[in-house]
């Protein structure tokens, strides 16, 4: 932990929040992927909603937006979008009208095909990381935190 002129201060040191570096290095990475989504006309936020419907092909809409952290206001005009494009298809849950039940298109799945690279074009923006299995404990502590979220997001309900 830094030190700075008084003890009591160093908690606000903004080297010393967990939450400055997981902001920077979240948003850099997304921004990384740009260039390699643009190619395939996909936003960052559109892209993990379709790896959901590539692995599910069919979800509710809360499902959706459990899965990938998302609220309605973020998550809807995603699916709108992604609808206009032809890659996925929506209607109302028949068990419960409140829902949305998005399945994946034909179109959907062939998109898959193009998205297949795109990991390994962003890994090429990672190839300065000296030991790539600290990357994987990364992502295993990542997964790791996003549970918690997840379990303190049910207690609140």
């Amino acid at each position: 932990m830094k030190k700075g002129n008084d003890p009591k201060y160093d908690c606000l040191l903004l080297d010393n929040q967990l939450c400055f570096p997981l902001y920077v290095c979240s948003k850099e990475i997304v921004n990384a992927y740009a260039p390699f989504l643009s190619k395939i006309d996909l936003t960052y936020t559109q892209y993990i909603t379709m790896m959901v419907m590539w692995e599910e092909k069919k979800v509710l809409t809360r499902h959706l937006r459990e899965r990938l952290f998302l609220d309605s206001g973020t998550l809807t005009p995603v699916i709108n979008r992604l609808e206009e494009k032809g890659y996925v298809t929506k209607e109302r849950s028949a068990e419960d009208a409140r829902d949305l039940v998005v399945s994946i298109t034909e179109t959907g799945e062939k998109l898959k095909e193009e998205a297949v690279k795109v990991p390994g074009e962003i890994g090429s923006c990672l190839a300065g990381v000296k030991d790539p299995e600290r990357l994987v404990r990364l992502g295993e502590l990542l997964h790791e935190m996003m549970d918690i979220f997840n379990e303190n997001r049910k207690q609140k309900k």
